[in-house]
């Protein structure tokens, strides 16, 4: 984590409370926009729950890095795939899969490559293990919720394979009573840095 000493008086981009000389911040590009604003220490995961990219730190991915992880449907049928690109289930797998579950997958690849992984990895090791689902919304747009829930708290990101934007943080709360049908029908598990995995993989014990 780059970390600044204030030299002038700024506000936090996320309180408002003017930073004292001598205070450490970080920078943050919020929406990836390339304009960076001063954060204090306080409210370091505030900016981190808003989607705000991190300065010096890798940035969630653009469309063309979609479009690129959509070569993954193209692999099934006989297209060559990157060798850099890695999924959450192996291929052998994937390729036993209908589109609709594939689809799935590529959500959960979306959300590991952004920085909410390492925001629910450092939870994960004070809380322990979630419970996780992912859901697909209707709609002409790829998008689906994804529910991370310990028994004292939960998140829910919203991921948009289309939009520029792909994931971001849409609700948060305290008990698991909050939550609603579908979101509590545990579908994926979460691993220890935070990746999520669809629990998809006994379809191949099936065939």
């Amino acid at each position: 984590m780059r970390i600044t000493r204030n030299e002038s008086s700024k506000p936090c981009a996320i309180c408002g409370r003017r930073l004292l000389m001598g205070e450490q911040f970080s920078r943050f590009s919020p929406g990836g926009r390339g304009e960076l604003v001063e954060v204090c220490r306080l409210c370091f995961e505030k900016a981190i729950d808003h989607g705000w990219s991190r300065e010096g730190a890798p940035t969630t991915p653009t469309r063309a890095e979609t479009q690129r992880r959509r070569g993954l449907l193209s692999s099934l049928f006989g297209i060559a795939r990157g060798e850099t690109e890695e999924t959450v289930l192996a291929e052998p797998i994937l390729r036993r899969l209908g589109t609709e579950e594939v689809v799935v997958v590529e959500a959960a690849d979306v959300f590991n490559t952004s920085p909410y992984r390492r925001t629910v990895g450092g939870v994960a090791r004070s809380l322990g293990e979630p419970h996780a689902s992912i859901v697909a919304l209707s709609g002409a747009k790829a998008e689906f919720v994804l529910t991370i829930a310990w028994d004292l708290s939960w998140y829910q990101y919203r991921i948009s394979l289309d939009a520029a934007q792909q994931v971001r943080l849409v609700e948060r709360g305290h008990e698991l009573q909050e939550l609603k049908q579908p979101y509590t029908n545990w579908n994926a598990r979460v691993e220890e840095d935070g990746r999520v995995v669809p629990d998809i993989a006994r379809i191949d014990s099936l065939g």
